[in-house]
């Protein structure tokens, strides 16, 4: 009887394999297993998944939440040294509490979290740094942040130099970067001050510029975290979470294939996907 669960297991195993990683469809599974719609979704939902088993130890963590919509994400935490996602969770928003608990299970799990790269959600830095961990927040989001208000081809003139400020991030010391966002204020403060009339009210001003204030106030008030892994190089502290960006990409692009899902069983797919395992 154990060799007969044994081997249905293995069966089990296949099946999600390639449901998962071969992106056949329910319909060519029936199919090629000569079996019912039925049975194939019966064992690819219980089919025995295969735990990683890795050392807890100290490690850099990427973490970050992608969404299906706005009522399902995934919360994911990775290790960019080790190339492993350690920890992830289902959740219906992204909020400092997802970042805490992850961070509580790799603790005791045994890990050491020796820093981490977010991208920018507020109040989630406080959650690492109240634990003594260092934040380094993502420079690739940051220049999507200041593209959002400025567009990829603003048409004043501080928008223009604003943004290519902002294009430095990825190869300018922390220094050069202060220097550089400095010198932009100090040559486009009257711009930056200038107030106009407020629509649709009787009386009052407003400031002209909303956009371009919102990106130099993003660039401003993240620039103490923007740095963090030039301050720590024997941390090895990536400056984005592109490691996590590509597997988001990863997962969508399988689970697209598959249409109709239930919630379960697409938490199964994305669970699979992130412990990486083709065997």
């Amino acid at each position: 009887m154990f060799q007969a669960a044994r081997q249905l297991g293995r069966k089990q195993r296949a099946l999600l394999k390639k449901y998962v990683w071969g992106r056949q469809t329910i319909e060519q599974l029936a199919e090629e297993s000569e079996r019912s719609h039925v049975w194939v979704k019966k064992h690819l939902d219980v089919a025995l998944e295969h735990e990683q088993i890795l050392m807890p130890q100290s490690t850099p963590i990427a973490a970050d939440m992608t969404f299906w919509g706005r009522g399902y994400g995934v919360m994911v935490f990775r290790s960019p040294t080790l190339k492993k996602n350690l920890w992830w969770t289902e959740s219906l928003f992204e909020t400092p509490f997802v970042y805490r608990d992850g961070l509580t299970a790799l603790r005791k799990q045994g890990w050491t979290v020796t820093s981490a790269v977010i991208d920018g959600k507020r109040g989630v830095a406080q959650v690492f740094e109240h634990a003594g961990i260092p934040v380094q927040y993502c420079q690739f989001h940051q220049v999507k942040t200041v593209t959002k208000y400025l567009t990829r081809k603003p048409k004043t003139e501080a928008a223009r130099e604003l943004r290519a400020v902002a294009l430095m991030l990825s190869r300018a010391t922390e220094q050069e970067f202060k220097n550089a966002l400095a010198t932009w204020y100090v040559k486009h403060e009257t711009f930056f001050f200038e107030k106009s009339p407020a629509p649709h009210k009787k009386r009052g001003w407003e400031y002209t510029h909303k956009r371009l204030r919102a990106a130099y106030r993003s660039l401003k008030s993240n620039l103490s975290r923007l740095f963090t892994y030039q301050r720590y190089p024997e941390l090895r502290i990536p400056n984005t979470t592109n490691t996590l960006d590509g597997m988001f990409s990863q997962i969508k692009n399988r689970i697209a294939v598959h249409r109709g899902l239930s919630r379960e069983r697409r938490y199964k797919i994305i669970s699979e996907i992130l412990k990486g395992s083709t065997e």
